[in-house]
């Protein structure tokens, strides 16, 4: 009696790319043209693993405001890791004239600057309405 062979299977995973419907483009297009316009909305970053729109009405600050919303997020996220606090669903960070709200919204992390007095809920409940 002869031992039979066990075939070995070979998995492969294959990860498609990431298609992102025109119209869910065009929401996210218009409800960030729509923040923009909120009372003390300076502007904003959004970046996904393929691109960026930095949309900011001082471009001198453009390079500053893209360091520190991607830092932000990475920090946030080492300290979630370390506290174990689950995601990090969103982030706001206070400085002497600027707040940044970050959050992540389909596959795209948004960086939306204000002046201080702006209300960030009411960009969060839009931006998580999509």
């Amino acid at each position: 009696m002869g031992k039979k062979k066990k075939s070995a299977q070979k998995t492969t995973s294959v990860t498609e790319p990431l298609v992102i419907e025109e119209s869910a483009v065009d929401d996210m297009r218009k409800a960030l043209e729509e923040i923009k316009e909120y009372d003390g909305v300076i502007g904003y970053i959004v970046r996904n693993s393929t691109s960026a729109t930095i949309e900011l009405g001082d471009p001198t600050k453009i390079i500053d405001y893209a360091i520190l919303s991607s830092s932000a997020l990475e920090t946030s996220e080492a300290l979630s890791d370390s506290f174990s606090l689950g995601s990090v669903k969103s982030i706001i960070v206070e400085g002497k004239d600027v707040k940044m709200l970050s959050l992540e919204v389909k596959e795209n992390r948004i960086s939306v600057f204000t002046e201080k007095k702006a209300d960030c809920k009411k960009i969060m409940k839009k931006l998580y309405s999509l």
